[in-house]
């Protein structure tokens, strides 16, 4: 009769404390990749969402072509984004940094581009009628009204780059994902789970974190209690 394993790493147990405490440093590292992927790929799809939302506001003619391209790359399958990608970028993280600021580009343009639509005209006349030219008018006015769309756009991009970066895996840069892949080659059952539970706590830290701020810079668009009659 074989002996019982002590330990359940040797078990290979879904839930592990020795686990946590051997890879402590892997984890670390793959925590911060998927971070960085996540941030910079976000933050370049918001540089580039901005003007694309405010060029098709402005330009009647460029709203139809810039929705369109936008939505057709957010349809393509992951695996398919990747490969056309890689010719261009190779096995790097670039490779999947542009491939969730493309993903991003759908969810954030569509966003902005109803927060400014939904700027009331009313606004847009007191403001002219202050002297405000058309930057100034978009940067002190139209942007800061469309806040609260543009930040609902934010954080659903946000909370879908943290799930796409684990696809990254297939070229060694996808953070959290690289021991999800490992783990379930070899079918590593505390790595896949610890690795699977750190995705979900960073996506709902992010959310909640752009959801705090959202609160911060949009105050009027709070709920107001009634006053008590």
């Amino acid at each position: 009769m074989t002996a019982t394993p002590d330990d359940c790493l040797a078990r290979n147990e879904w839930i592990c404390g020795d686990y946590l405490s051997t890879r402590r440093e892997i984890l670390w590292d793959a925590t911060l990749q998927h971070l960085q992927l996540t941030f910079v790929s976000v933050a370049l799809g918001l540089l580039l969402a901005v003007p694309l939302a405010v060029a098709a506001r402005r330009l009647r003619w460029a709203a139809a072509p810039v929705l369109g391209v936008t939505t057709i790359l957010y349809t393509i399958p992951s695996l398919a984004m990747f490969s056309l990608l890689l010719p261009v970028y190779g096995l790097s993280a670039s490779l999947v940094v542009t491939g969730l600021v493309l993903y991003s580009l759908t969810l954030l343009v569509r966003n902005i581009l109803a927060g400014l639509r939904s700027v009331p005209a009313e606004a847009r006349q007191a403001a002219r009628g202050m002297g405000y030219g058309p930057t100034r008018q978009l940067l002190a006015v139209e942007l800061p009204l469309a806040l609260p769309a543009a930040m609902a756009g934010l954080r659903i991009a946000t909370v879908s780059a943290v799930s796409l970066v684990t696809i990254g895996a297939i070229v060694g840069f996808g953070g959290l994902g690289n021991l999800i892949y490992s783990g379930m080659s070899t079918y590593f059952k505390a790595q896949v789970l610890t690795a699977s539970v750190l995705c979900v706590v960073i996506a709902v830290a992010a959310d909640l974190v752009l959801l705090g701020i959202q609160r911060v810079l949009t105050p009027w668009s709070r709920p107001t209690r009634r006053a008590a009659a």
